[in-house]
């Protein structure tokens, strides 16, 4: 950026500033800046770090670009109160999550671009956004829905963990299905389970269940 001098400077005039900036992918020279012009092209430097959520209270900006930095976090979700802005560009980052819905009400943007960062989970739907290909959203493996090939719907089942006995890590049925040494080294592993990260009282009741089965065993041997 080159000083020009300034001087005072009514509404509609322009600054005596003269600078290179990128606006909708496209990179340009002013040689003056009009005092109204709401534009931030803060790419190419190394800021690090999550995007400001007070971003969002900038709802007369029109272009924002933050690409090719090593922002990380996911999308602030006040970015959709930025309803006068045409050009969005945080590509190249490592931002990650999803998409904020609240970008659907962006009505004005022409120009967005997200791609190469780590984001997930389903592109929104609506307004603008159906407007938008796959460039968008190139380099982020995790996205899906349209306009890119890869279904949302294919999705796997979560994996819970199992329920009843096997809760406490120790399967009560196949350890009354073993004998003689077998079983006293599962009520042994459970007891020292127990011991260590479990209530006093379950380690009680394992400890009158042991006793009571090799009191049995022992029954049994001299029959």
């Amino acid at each position: 950026m080159s000083y020009m001098g300034t001087g005072g400077r009514a509404p509609g005039d322009f600054y005596g500033y003269s600078t290179r900036i990128a606006i909708k992918g496209q990179e340009m020279e002013l040689e003056k800046i009009f005092s109204g012009f709401t534009s931030i092209d803060l790419s190419n430097n190394e800021f690090q770090g999550e995007i400001p959520k007070v971003i969002g209270k900038l709802d007369s900006l029109k272009e924002l670009n933050l690409s090719h930095n090593n922002l990380s976090s996911c999308i602030p979700t006040t970015m959709g109160n930025l309803t006068a802005l045409e050009s969005l560009d945080l590509s190249s980052n490592k931002l990650v999550g999803k998409i904020p819905e609240q970008l659907t009400s962006l009505g004005s943007l022409e120009v967005l671009n997200l791609s190469q960062n780590q984001l997930v989970g389903p592109i929104p739907k609506g307004k603008q956004f159906n407007t938008f290909g796959n460039d968008s959203y190139a380099g982020n493996l995790g996205l899906c829905g349209f306009p890119l090939s890869k279904s949302c719907d294919n999705t796997e089942a979560p994996i819970f963990p199992e329920e009843a006995d096997s809760e406490f890590g120790f399967e009560w049925k196949a350890a009354l299905m073993g004998y003689g040494s077998g079983l006293v080294f599962g009520i042994s592993a459970a007891y020292i389970m127990f011991t260590l990260g479990k209530p006093r009282r379950l380690v009680r009741m394992v400890e009158e269940v042991g006793y009571k089965l090799k009191r049995y065993l022992k029954g049994r041997k001299n029959l």
